[in-house]
């Protein structure tokens, strides 16, 4: 049943006003946070208003606009929708509180600007979740791309001006050059934009060439570089000048999750998994993706810079979400986008502990963190935490992805992606572990002097513990998220 409401657009009215009310409240810190903090906490509670609904099997749906037939500028709210708009909605809540505590460290310049892009890259997201149709989708995902570029180029100095730049060529590049003729494509081949209410169907029609499906499906694959696939994931790294609140938005609530979950949207909603498995395009996805997952980890391995190891850990865990969804397989698809839910809890505690890390300690060298868990045993120990959700240790969340993943892998007989499962497993463990061994087991000589090292501030100390703690709760307790899914599964 469909509930024609305007539900879908309040979060993201909301995101555009707290948006302007940073922008005018201009040098008044105090009223700027505020704003923020208000605002991330009322978008929240807008998006949990529609899960009841939603919960019921129902679905809402609001047409702001037709600019011609079949093309609408519209929204609806399922499942997968709400998976991305709670995630992104309740993780902007930690972000704008470790934002006060990290901006106010060290003093950082251009404030104002700052959370104003970073309130309005959260409206991309919400509005990226709620889009009914292909021309929503794409107007929000660019808004994204806009807004995040400023945020990247934060520092305004020659490394920061040339990861932004890399960053806006690659996600200008690949929309414009891939996705957009994608879009175009579509709309020529079926006559419309809108997504489909069917994940089996999709909205192509039996008489559609098989080639040109096979062509739009692959641009759209490559034209959603947010997602690091590889060969487009190079600016994912690149990005990582920017402060370090902005790699955890990049890498856990709004940037790479909105690539992703544009893909699963036009796998599921454009496409359809009849269609998909007839063509044999979802299998051949989930191989494509695999190289991602296990490279990725490779070169993760090599990084001794603790935010280039955790870039390169998002460029693989980003592809585990896809892969499951690429299975077409009801546990395949429950484990790709729950793991939506459960990477972005634990990649922004990584993060923010990155952060926390270099404020209290000034550092970024995971080789010089030996011994640091004496000195900053709650940052450390929400690391560790995170880090065993990453690798896919119960209780953790990162367990529960792992566990569909593998069932749905075994459900179609594809042991070629059991194996390519279990080897990424054994990856992060390989380059996760060794820093909680370094913070915890190793004693970095001489001590460390806990009179000038001690624990961040308490508003970024205390969202990354409970980011931490949420990922073990998910762990524990994922039938929210499970049933909530398991709503748009036939």
């Amino acid at each position: 049943m469909i509930i024609e409401s305007a539900k879908p657009l309040i979060p993201i009215l909301i995101v555009l006003v707290v948006s302007i009310l940073i922008m005018v409240s201009g040098k008044r810190r105090n009223l700027r946070e505020f704003w923020s903090v208000a605002g991330s906490v009322l978008t929240f509670l807008s998006v949990a208003s529609m899960v009841p609904e939603i919960m019921n099997g129902q679905k809402i749906a609001y047409t702001l606009s037709t600019i011609a037939p079949g093309i609408s500028f519209n929204f609806r709210v399922d499942a997968l929708s709400l998976v991305f708009g709670i995630i992104s909605s309740f993780l902007w809540i930690f972000a704008t509180f470790y934002n006060i505590g990290y901006m106010r460290s060290l003093d950082e310049h251009a404030q104002t600007r700052y959370y104003a892009c970073f309130a309005i890259a959260i409206l991309g997201a919400q509005g990226v979740s709620y889009s009914g149709s292909l021309f929503s989708l794409y107007l929000f995902y660019e808004i994204i791309t806009i807004f995040t570029y400023p945020l990247v180029a934060h520092h305004q100095d020659t490394e920061g001006y040339a990861g932004a730049k890399k960053y806006i060529v690659y996600l200008m590049g690949t929309s414009k050059g891939l996705l957009l003729p994608a879009t175009i494509l579509t709309y020529v081949l079926t006559g419309t934009l809108d997504f489909s209410d069917n994940i089996t169907k999709g909205i192509f029609t039996g008489g559609t060439d098989s080639v040109w499906i096979t062509v739009t499906y692959i641009m759209f694959l490559f034209g959603f570089a947010k997602a690091a696939i590889m060969p487009f994931h190079n600016w994912l790294p690149s990005a990582m000048v920017a402060p370090t609140p902005v790699s955890a938005l990049l890498h856990a609530v709004a940037v790479v999750k909105a690539g992703v979950f544009c893909i699963c949207r036009v796998m599921l909603s454009v496409f359809g998994t009849e269609l998909l498995q007839s063509l044999n395009l979802g299998i051949c996805t989930a191989y494509l993706v695999s190289f991602t997952i296990l490279v990725a980890s490779i070169i993760a391995l090599t990084k001794d810079d603790l935010k280039a190891r955790l870039a390169y850990s998002t460029v693989s865990q980003l592809s585990y979400v896809i892969i499951g969804v690429a299975l077409l397989d009801p546990a395949g698809i429950m484990g790709g986008i729950i793991h939506i839910a459960n990477h972005g809890f634990s990649k922004i505690t990584l993060f923010f502990c990155a952060g926390a890390i270099y404020v209290a300690a000034h550092k970024k060298k995971i080789s010089d963190m030996e011994g640091i868990g004496y000195a900053m045993p709650f940052t450390m120990g929400a690391f560790a935490i995170a880090s065993l959700s990453m690798i896919g240790v119960p209780p953790v969340a990162g367990f529960v992805t792992k566990w569909y993943l593998l069932n749905g892998a075994m459900e179609i007989n594809s042991l070629p992606i059991v194996v390519i499962l279990m080897t990424s497993t054994i990856l992060n463990a390989a380059y996760f572990a060794p820093i909680t061994i370094k913070a915890f087991f190793k004693n970095k000589k001489g001590g460390w002097n806990r009179s000038n090292i001690k624990e961040a501030p308490v508003t970024m100390v205390v969202p990354l513990v409970l980011a931490s703690l949420i990922s073990v709760a998910i762990g524990i307790f994922p039938q929210f998220f499970t049933q909530l899914i398991g709503r748009m599964i036939p």
